[in-house]
């Protein structure tokens, strides 16, 4: 490539700013004030899900974390913090449609859950579920049989941002087999989350895996992230995907 060869890289082309109207609904948001770390007061609830309606969005559904050793939320704690939200929104005049599931850490607590068949859902049952970043838990495919041994639908969350299987392309090809849904953050493809992230983010959309796109959104520079990916191509490319099941939610 010789001495200055990796600065003349290829530059990526910029779009016309994408209406996200086209994708209709989030299924990836920390709105409810207070109970993770998304949105701190009900104003902040307010701006981000007025921002969202400004996207086109005519729907979120919001995805607070529930952890067993951190974020200790139960569907009583969610379902009551989404009535203070829809209140508010109400009496600001803002029209869009809010509902609320959660966002399930694969922990020690979390097969529990599952055979207690208390876990929140949107959709078609779906159920979204993140992994610990540091690793792959060795119960992984065990919990994935028991959702859907439930009936649950199971979306694996920012699957692009797991960084223990950037270099086993097998994982994600495992988990389609699987029958799991791969959900990516739209910020993704701006480069935010590092240039790894980016690319895996690419090569999953290259490949028709991912059906679902969510803004993962808990302050404003995320959203911030999501006006920049407006302008990239490979937004452009994902939400023509006849794969990707937003707009049915």
């Amino acid at each position: 490539m010789g001495l200055f060869g990796g600065l003349y890289k290829k530059k990526e082309p910029v779009l016309e700013p994408i209406d996200l109207s086209i994708l209709q609904v989030d299924i990836h948001s920390h709105f409810i004030p207070g109970i993770d770390d998304g949105a701190k007061t009900i104003e902040d609830s307010i701006e981000l899900i007025s921002a969202m309606k400004d996207f086109g969005y005519r729907k979120v559904i919001t995805t607070p974390h529930i952890m067993s050793d951190y974020y200790r939320n139960t569907p009583e704690i969610i379902l009551s913090g989404l009535e203070k939200v829809r209140a508010a929104l109400k009496e600001n005049n803002i029209d869009i449609e809010v509902d609320a599931a959660a966002e399930y850490n694969v922990d020690a607590d979390f097969p529990e859950k599952i055979e207690k068949k208390e876990l929140l859902t949107f959709g078609d049952n779906y159920v979204l579920f993140e992994l610990p970043f540091m690793e792959e838990p060795g119960v992984l495919k065990d919990v994935i049989w028991k959702l859907q041994s439930a009936g649950y639908k199971p979306v694996l969350a920012h699957v692009e941002r797991y960084q223990f299987w950037h270099h086993q392309w097998d994982k994600f090809e495992d988990m389609v087999n699987r029958g799991v849904l791969l959900q990516i953050n739209i910020g993704s493809l701006t480069g935010s989350y590092g240039p790894e992230v980016k690319q895996i983010a690419e090569k999953l959309i290259d490949n028709d895996m991912i059906s679902l796109l969510g803004s993962d959104c808990h302050h404003m520079g995320h959203l911030e992230m999501i006006d920049s990916a407006r302008t990239k191509a490979y937004l452009h490319k994902i939400v023509n995907s006849p794969k990707l099941i937003n707009k049915k939610l």
